[in-house]
């Protein structure tokens, strides 16, 4: 559930069996989130929220309802892109070099630029659209070399290598950004 308020903007609501008491925390998106039990009821959620106001403000860092916004704005348009982008680009080089793949998917992890599970699914973060192109496209040869090899041995390194020659300074590079939005 989401709570709207006017100091802290839009507040994460947990209800959750498992929980004996209250608990607040800052999300990764930099929102304020409570913790509580599954049987409190809304009009007491706000009521605890009034009477810890004081003590959130002076432990937690609570980004600005505004950054919030901006960063939600920023979130839309990152995976608007991606989502016109990268299965062309994944489709591309999984036709160019003849590999393949179950499924893609888009995702926004904290810190993962890419994954492949063991069922044939590829995971792109929406975050590779900050990138470089050359960068973006290492990544994506990067997923589908574990196609073949599902670890980080040298084959699988020989393998990055044919079809990205210059992988260690995209590895670098890509090493001075993060995942997150």
């Amino acid at each position: 559930m989401i709570l709207k308020d006017s100091e802290f903007g839009d507040i994460i609501v947990r209800k959750n069996t498992l929980s004996s008491g209250i608990k607040f925390s800052v999300s990764t998106s930099g929102r304020l989130a409570m913790s509580v039990p599954k049987s409190t009821p809304n009009f007491l959620i706000k009521r605890l929220l009034d009477q810890s106001r004081k003590q959130i403000r002076t432990k937690l860092p609570v980004k600005n309802p505004e950054t919030q916004r901006a960063r939600d704005t920023k979130k839309q348009l990152l995976k608007k892109s991606a989502k016109n982008y990268l299965p062309y680009r994944l489709d591309f080089y999984a036709k160019k070099y003849n590999y393949t793949y179950t499924s893609l998917r888009l995702s926004h992890a904290n810190t993962r630029w890419g994954s492949r599970s063991s069922t044939g699914t590829i995971s792109l973060n929406i975050g590779l659209m900050n990138l470089p192109e050359p960068v973006r496209d290492y990544v994506i040869l990067h997923e589908l070399a574990h196609i073949n090899h599902m670890n980080h041995s040298a084959a699988f390194w020989a393998e990055v290598s044919k079809h990205d020659p210059n992988y260690k300074r995209h590895r670098k590079v890509l090493k001075m950004f993060t995942p997150g939005v």
